[in-house]
């Protein structure tokens, strides 16, 4: 199997096993390419993997990486992994911050002296970039305003979207004035209607900022990164064959990778310490 690319992705939810079973396929059947496919409970073993010489642990040639995954990947391989690929959603990711409608809190500066929830502390969106987001803005975490954190599924990097849950449940309850999710959990919530109709505002919209990455460990093979990457860009929204792996991933179409929209995050984790190496 020494052809063989092998592939790590994040077990956050039942459906990662469906998705990475169609990715496989697809891979393997249509792209005639030998990709298989390792699953991780969480992603500081699948950057470990992805930066490994194999000795002390399984090592991957791609990872499936969260924002923070790639940054931390980038870190703490000294800029030798490389980036191949990302979602067209990865793109314009932002934070939310909500409160009840018609409560206290109408505009950031109505933040202070206030408590805002917020999720679990490895995720970008629901807890890094909030907290980064409002020090620009002159707010800075335990001066100006208190923080309820919801450290749910930790070393999932808010992939569950689990906290962003606890987060609305702590707005609705009034145990928090105020709330922080990343946008597509917003959008969830109005879609699906998940909190009662007029209940929650959106207070305020952070700079848009990237998601997902595709990333290749130290050393990798260029031509099959370039051949992994053909793959991907090879499956069609239009195409009825790809659609079900492509929709339950979240995407329409695979991009090469933007790093413009990493900056605010690399900023943040280098302040708040998420660039430490356990």
């Amino acid at each position: 199997m020494s052809d063989t690319i092998w592939l790590g992705a994040v077990a956050y939810d039942p459906k990662v096993v469906t998705i990475w079973e169609g990715m496989r396929r697809y891979f393997q059947e249509e792209a005639k390419l030998p990709v298989e496919v390792l699953l991780f409970l969480s992603y500081e073993a699948q950057v470990e993997s992805l930066l490994s010489d194999g000795a002390a642990a399984p090592r991957i040639d791609i990872g499936w990486n969260t924002n923070l995954a790639y940054l931390q990947s980038m870190r703490w391989s000294g800029g030798r992994c490389t980036p191949i690929a990302m979602r067209d959603t990865d793109l314009g990711w932002q934070t939310k911050i909500l409160a009840p409608a018609g409560g206290a809190v109408k505009t950031l500066a109505d933040l202070r002296g206030k408590t805002l929830a917020i999720g679990s502390k490895d995720s970008g969106h629901a807890a890094i970039l909030p907290v980064h987001f409002l020090a620009k803005e002159g707010l800075v975490e335990g001066k100006d305003y208190k923080t309820l954190r919801f450290n749910t599924d930790v070393g999932k990097h808010g992939d569950t979207g689990t906290s962003e849950v606890d987060v609305l449940k702590a707005i609705l309850d009034g145990r928090a004035d105020a709330g922080a999710v990343g946008s597509p959990f917003w959008s969830g919530v109005r879609d699906k209607k998940l909190a009662p109709e007029g209940a929650v505002a959106e207070v305020w919209t952070s700079p848009g900022y990237s998601h997902c990455m595709f990333t290749a460990r130290p050393g990798f093979d260029k031509a099959k990164q370039a051949s992994f990457a053909a793959a991907l860009y090879g499956m069609k929204w239009e195409n009825a064959a790809h659609r079900p792996v492509l929709e339950a991933e979240g995407l329409k179409e695979w991009l090469p990778a933007a790093l413009d929209g990493y900056a605010s995050l690399d900023a943040a984790c280098e302040a708040q310490g998420h660039f430490k190496r356990v």
